[in-house]
């Protein structure tokens, strides 16, 4: 899996510890403006934080950081927008349920109890620009 990877230098340094060659670094930026900014073919990109810190973001609910694919992204961007899930599958060209699907699985990644609440964790965390 070829991912690029998001954060300060000492956690990206952590993460690429951990990873034991599992997946690819094909690039290494600072935020994920810069990453998206490089146009890069990848399968993911991972931002790299302290579990610590995103905990004291979220209000205290500790969340396991799991990287958001492309395709999620893109569907969280369109949410940010306001737009339902018609909408957003109008757009991408694939079936609302496939967006429900997506909808979910970034709610359970972020730690999320809504789609509103999904856009303001990705955007404290730098995962998306309003």
């Amino acid at each position: 899996m070829r991912v690029l990877l998001v954060g300060s230098a000492a956690d990206r340094a952590r993460v690429r510890a951990q990873m034991n060659g599992s997946m690819t670094v094909v690039g290494e930026y600072a935020t994920l403006a810069a990453a998206r900014a490089a146009a890069i073919a990848v399968d993911a990109v991972l931002v790299a934080g302290s579990a610590q810190r995103a905990d004291e973001e979220d209000g205290g609910s500790f969340v396991v950081e799991e990287a958001l694919t492309p395709r999620e992204v893109q569907v969280l961007e369109l949410l940010a927008e306001g737009l339902p899930n018609k909408a957003i599958a109008e757009r991408l060209g694939i079936s609302d349920q496939t967006v429900k699907f997506h909808v979910s699985s970034i709610s359970g990644k972020l730690g999320a109890a809504n789609r509103t609440d999904a856009v303001r964790r990705a955007v404290r965390r730098g995962l998306i620009a309003l």
